[in-house]
C-alpha cells in the first residue's frame, strides 16, 4: 500500500474542500493512504510543506492542490508557474513524486469548479509515478 502526503493551499477553501475530497476517494480507491495533510494560505506557500513532507520516511509521494485564479493582473500566472517550478524541484532532490493538481493560471472561479476532479487526477499522478519507478 502506498502511503501519501497531501498539501492543501486553503486560499479558496471552498474548491480547496473539494479538491481533497476528490483526492481522497481516489486514494481510497487506489487502496493507498493519506499519512498526513498539510494545508497552507496558498499555492505559492505549497513548496516547503511538500518539501517537508517529501523528506519523511512514511511517505511515498506527495500531491499538491489548490486553485490560481485569474484576475486583473499576471499574478495568477507568476504565483503558478514560481509553484511549479519549485514543485519539480522538491521532486527531484527528494527522489520523491510530487504531483502537481493546480488548476490555473488563466481560469475563472466557474472553471476551475468545472475541473475539480483534478484532485483526484493529482493523487493517480502520484500513485501512477510511484509505480512507474523501478
Amino acid at each position: 500500500m502506498s502511503t501519501l502526503g497531501l498539501v492543501v493551499a486553503e486560499f479558496y477553501d471552498d474548491l480547496a474542500a473539494e479538491l481533497e475530497a476528490q483526492a481522497r476517494a481516489a486514494a481510497d480507491e487506489r487502496d493507498a493512504s493519506v499519512a498526513k495533510r498539510v494545508g497552507v494560505p496558498g499555492v505559492y506557500d505549497t513548496p516547503l510543506a511538500a518539501d517537508r513532507l517529501a523528506r519523511r520516511d512514511d511517505i511515498d509521494a506527495v500531491a499538491v492542490l489548490g486553485v490560481v485564479i485569474t484576475g486583473d493582473t499576471d499574478h495568477d500566472q507568476v504565483v503558478a508557474h514560481a509553484a511549479a517550478r519549485q514543485l519539480s524541484r522538491v521532486s527531484l532532490d527528494r527522489d520523491t513524486p510530487v504531483a502537481f493538481g493546480v488548476q490555473g493560471p488563466n481560469m475563472s472561479g466557474a472553471e476551475a469548479r468545472a475541473r475539480i476532479e483534478k484532485g483526484a487526477d493529482a493523487v493517480h499522478s502520484a500513485l501512477d509515478t510511484i509505480e512507474a519507478l523501478p
